[in-house]
């Protein structure tokens, strides 16, 4: 009497041999990305590869943000407002997954970081540069956070970029300007370099969008998509900033900031605040 295993039989195609073929290591280049994970605590702590997985996936997914957003921006530019959408659209969901992600690092307690964290020498997440680009392209220009990255010419290079170029909130604002909206001419000619700031004469023009979206659907539905972005964003800081405060309390970083306390001032940041502000206007 044959015993049937529980082991799922091979399919006939299934390719095997890769000795002269892509394969899934070589296409991912995983031999490369598999030996990054360098712990550098003496004794190696058990909790350090957590540590490091944490920081190096969020970076990659920061690098796609960034390349969605900044596609977006130049879609805008460029009047197709459907495809901003779309990258704006799997924005919000990488964001999702980068604010469950401290759940994970979460699960560090402050002891297990104690004993590895003098490794870490002054590094500080304080110190991502793509992190800092995203926040550019969204609007929270800051040329003061350049000196940073003087060491590190290719950072320093996507900062300056990025610094110098109009962020995804001005070519939302120009895009409208060019479909008849009244947005004004020094919002259109402003020093991009520098962050926006609140603009009361943007308010009537959203308070228009909003109560008039059936002819303004475009426009409408952009401007939700941007109001989704930024709440995921504070949702990000958020978690971050309690994820520190449960595991160091209200030490100093380890890159010199406030720590907890810098975080906390963060929150206070807003890239598209005229879009918060028209809810008040709604309705009167």
């Amino acid at each position: 009497m044959s015993i049937e295993r529980n082991t799922r039989k091979l399919d006939e195609g299934i390719v095997k041999d890769f000795s002269s073929r892509m394969s899934y290591a070589s296409y991912l280049q995983l031999p490369i990305l598999l030996s990054a994970q360098k712990p550098v605590s003496v004794p190696e702590h058990h909790d350090e590869l957590l540590f490091i997985i944490q920081h190096q996936t969020t970076e990659l997914w920061l690098k796609l943000v960034l390349h969605e957003l900044r596609s977006a921006a130049i879609w805008l530019r460029e009047d197709d407002l459907g495809a901003a959408l779309k990258g704006i659209a799997r924005v919000k969901h990488i964001q999702k997954t980068l604010t469950e992600q401290w759940s994970v690092l979460a699960t560090l307690t402050p002891t297990e970081y104690a004993q590895f964290r003098g490794f870490l020498g002054n590094s500080s997440g304080f110190q991502s540069s793509q992190y800092r680009a995203v926040e550019f392209v969204l609007g929270n220009k800051n040329s003061g956070m350049l000196q940073v990255f003087h060491s590190d010419p290719e950072a320093y290079a996507l900062l300056d970029e990025v610094l110098h170029a109009p962020s995804i909130y001005d070519e939302f604002l120009a895009y409208l300007s060019r479909h008849g909206h009244a947005v004004p001419a020094a919002v259109l000619e402003r020093d991009v370099t520098l962050a926006h700031e609140f603009t009361p004469e943007l308010v009537p023009l959203f308070k228009d969008i909003y109560e008039n979206a059936a002819d303004n659907w475009g426009a409408y539905e952009a401007c939700e998509e941007l109001v989704d972005l930024e709440d995921n964003f504070q949702l990000w800081r958020f978690r971050h900033l309690r994820t520190v405060q449960r595991t160091i309390g209200m030490k100093t970083g380890t890159g010199g900031s406030t720590g907890a306390a810098f975080l906390q001032k963060a929150l206070e940041l807003t890239f598209f605040p005229e879009l918060f502000a028209v809810r008040t206007e709604i309705g009167k």
